[in-house]
């Protein structure tokens, strides 16, 4: 069976009620009740919807002093007072539609209320739970009311009410600033930058006219049709001509003449570089009336939806077009020096050549319209010695001499790779095949100087000895290089190479040319890198075969050096003694150690490289035997020769 409540002669229909904390309204009105510039912007603006012309706004020096903004609007009578501003979320535009009624003696003309939720006539609850508002209706009742809120079951109260004379019509609003004390520097620069100026609509602190927001400096405007409901109105504004602060950069929303949020060059998904000298002269404003239902409660910003993307999608591509058009006379001024600049070298590209130059101009200075002039003309050099390079000329010529079996042949090629992958396969397969015709004709050739020719080819082609050091992991190292210097230094040619700068791994001992490098890995045991294999190249000179003293001795420099002291970890060693031929009586590989295996010896000569290496490159060399034919000796040695270093070697070679 239900129980009833009886509360003041009136029954209710529930048991019990809700509670709210003395707090509750303070935190639920959030910023409203904690920043007190977005507190007096909403007390402002709630004055701007009673009809006010004058708005005063009295901020003390020091706390429980009171604040007071002052307002000549319309004023409430006691009901309104009670239905309207007791009301929490009081719905204006339901009860009052969104027109503003001016108080006689105001004057008369068209505003749009500012107001939508009636949170914004709170704002006194910033500085105080308790606050004093003094009314002056246009017919003459004045009232005095005493709002304050509470714990309980009303989480704010009036608390007292009585009437009171007073001159004319308006409305007072008092607090003791308990908390949130205000800069009134802080607040002038903040509300004159927050209302647009309106000659019907002044407002003041402690004494001082603010000078509200004049869009001065115009440079453009234009009218823009979002759909049948929204049009706007967007401004470009000289910034260097208004006296507003950095803060003003940017895309600045004014609706019914009330800035929304704060200037920004990002506008929800679309972003305008405010770092660009267009950006940083400019201020953007976009005025309309058409989106009040659009705005925040507390007008931080919009509300996202379609409308709102749609403004912001059509605005962001307005702001390029005037971007583009505004910097459209610098870029034609800076294409035409630069091109002048290059003129005589224009002259002989040809026709295409040109047309190709200018494009390339045009295209980059689109995309980037604040390119300085000099970093334009460095590309425009660039791509006209690519012009130059492309031989298009010659390329036609060779093309039209193509067999109609080369031409399928180009056809399935591009097919399948492009031209940039193909020419890197292309030219690493070539320099192979000529170190390998290069070892061909020169191993056999009495009269090489091996130092200089035979010794640099082999010793930068490691892939002759196997593929598995054909790898970037194999580099010099300084504890190998300084293993290697301690253990042949009585041997080493004083007079003989030894460049420790440009070629570490390599050593030129009385009848030899050696090289070791090395390939390093982590050990799960320990942080610090370790040897995992050494490769040493040992190149023996002066037309001897390799006997059992060369093994011999490769053998102990190999012990020698795993027991050095000097190698990190515990490597594997592969040494390679290569010369122009083997004696038969030696066994071609030894082994270094047992149980484990610490290295390996083995003899070869440079036809059996040559031999080896034609094998792996699947006998390619035989195929195009005729393109290396052509080659002289000496072409083949500056074409091999021109790798990384060897310029190096030859040179400090010389000069040992």
């Amino acid at each position: 069976m239900y129980q009833y409540l009886r509360l003041g002669g009136v029954v209710l229909d529930y048991l019990f009620g809700s509670l709210f904390e003395e707090d509750y309204l303070v935190r639920t009105l959030g910023a409203l009740a904690n920043s007190p510039d977005i507190a007096l912007t909403e007390l402002v603006a709630n004055a701007w919807d009673a009809g006010a012309s004058d708005v005063s706004i009295t901020i003390p020096s020091e706390f429980s002093n009171e604040i007071i903004v002052a307002d000549n609007g319309t004023g409430l009578m006691p009901e309104d007072f009670r239905k309207r501003w007791m009301t929490l979320g009081y719905n204006r535009l339901k009860y009052q539609g969104d027109i503003v009624q001016f108080p006689q003696g105001n004057g008369t003309g068209y505003r749009r209320a500012f107001g939508r939720n009636g949170v914004g006539r709170h704002g006194m609850l910033c500085f105080s739970n308790q606050y004093i508002v003094e009314t002056f209706h246009e017919s003459g009742i004045g009232s005095r009311f005493i709002v304050a809120v509470m714990s309980g079951p009303q989480p704010f109260t009036l608390i007292h009410e009585e009437r009171i004379k007073g001159p004319g019509h308006g409305t007072i609003l008092r607090a003791k600033v308990e908390r949130n004390l205000p800069d009134p520097k802080v607040v002038r620069e903040l509300l004159s930058a927050r209302f647009m100026q309106d000659p019907r609509f002044q407002v003041t602190v402690n004494g001082s006219s603010i000078e509200l927001m004049q869009h001065q400096g115009l440079i453009d405007s234009r009218k823009i049709i979002v759909s049948d409901n929204v049009s706007l109105e967007l401004v470009i504004i000289d910034s260097s001509k208004t006296a507003k602060t950095a803060r003003q950069h940017g895309v600045a929303f004014w609706v019914g003449n009330r800035l929304v949020g704060e200037p920004s060059w990002t506008l929800g998904d679309y972003s305008v570089d405010g770092r660009t000298s267009f950006a940083k002269r400019h201020t953007i404003v976009v005025k309309t009336n058409d989106l009040f239902d659009e705005v925040m409660p507390d007008w931080s910003a919009f509300k996202r939806g379609p409308i709102i993307d749609s403004v912001y999608r059509i605005v962001a591509s307005n702001i390029e077009a005037l971007y583009k058009q505004s910097m459209k006379e610098r870029i034609q001024e800076t294409q035409h020096a630069v091109l002048f600049q290059h003129r005589t070298e224009l002259i002989q590209l040809h026709a295409l050549g040109r047309v190709e130059v200018s494009q390339f101009v045009e295209q980059l200075t689109e995309e980037q319209p604040t390119i300085n002039q000099e970093y334009l003309s460095a590309a425009v050099q660039a791509v006209i010695q690519l012009e130059k390079s492309r031989s298009g000329a010659s390329l036609l010529h060779k093309l039209s001499m193509l067999t109609e079996e080369d031409v399928d042949g180009l056809n399935r090629l591009l097919d399948d790779w492009s031209v940039k992958d193909a020419l890197v396969v292309l030219d690493e397969i070539d320099k192979r095949l000529l170190v390998i015709e290069a070892l061909s004709r020169f191993s056999k050739e009495p009269t090489t100087d091996e130092l200089k020719t035979l010794h640099p080819l082999v010793l930068q082609a490691r892939w002759l000895f196997g593929p598995e050091f054909d790898s970037p992991h194999y580099t010099s190292n300084v504890s190998l290089t300084s293993a290697m210097s301690k253990l042949f230094q009585k041997k080493v040619n004083k007079d003989a190479f030894y460049n420790a700068r440009n070629r570490p791994d390599i050593i030129i001992v009385e009848n030899a040319t050696m090289s070791a490098v090395c390939s390093e890995e982590f050990d799960d045991e320990s942080p610090l890198l370790k040897m995992k294999r050494i490769l040493i190249i040992e190149l023996k000179r002066g037309g001897f075969a390799i006997g059992r003293s060369e093994m011999d001795q490769a053998g102990h420099y190999v012990e020698d050096l795993l027991n050095s002291g000097h190698l990190s970890g515990t490597p594997f060693i592969n040494a390679f003694v290569v010369g122009h031929e083997i004696d038969s009586k030696v066994t071609r590989i030894r082994k270094v150690g047992d149980n484990p295996e610490r290295g390996r010896i083995e003899a070869t000569t440079f036809g059996q490289l040559v031999s080896t290496a034609n094998q792996r490159l699947l006998r390619l060399k035989e195929q195009l035997d005729d393109r290396y034919k052509g080659y002289t000796d000496t072409t083949i040695v500056q074409k091999v020769l021109s790798e990384p270093y060897m310029g190096d070697l030859l040179e400090d070679t010389e000069s040992a």
